[in-house]
């Protein structure tokens, strides 16, 4: 039987476009994609922090060191630029490959929650820093 868990998950990035006539996709940098193991063209699951949208398309990739997260197509109408995302991708494994698995956490400590009002387009880029990156969420305390 095979189960699916999180594979790779980038958290707090900031979208730097929403292009809603460009061929859907979300576009992400190519060192990101990288240091994430996030595949172009894998399904990738998208939840806005600001609306609470949640959508799923494929990652396509931007220029590397670019700071680029661009929303493109039909799902710009569900992020805009300055919105903060979680952006994550799955896999499937048997009870043996899911013995121990982790997945890739990568954390970006830029991010602001002020919908980009009055941000360049490089200071938004900037936010797209990695700043960490872990294998394992700690444990939810029940003082939080």
């Amino acid at each position: 039987m095979l189960q699916t868990f999180l594979k790779a998950k980038l958290h707090r990035v900031t979208v730097t476009h929403a292009e809603l006539h460009y061929e859907g996709s979300c576009a992400i940098d190519g060192e990101l994609l990288e240091k994430s193991g996030i595949r172009e063209y894998e399904m990738i699951h998208i939840y806005n922090i600001n609306n609470g949208e949640r959508f799923t398309t494929y990652a396509i990739r931007a220029e590397n060191g670019s700071g680029v997260i661009s929303v493109n197509g039909a799902a710009a109408h569900k992020a805009q630029k300055g919105d903060l995302l979680i952006v994550c991708s799955y896999v499937q494994l048997d009870e043996q490959e899911a013995e121990g698995y982790q997945p890739t956490l990568c954390y970006f400590e830029n991010a602001k929650s002020d919908n980009g009002v009055g941000i360049t387009d490089d200071e938004l880029r900037a936010r797209n820093q990695l700043t960490g990156m872990k294998s394992a969420i700690p444990v939810q305390t029940s003082d939080m």
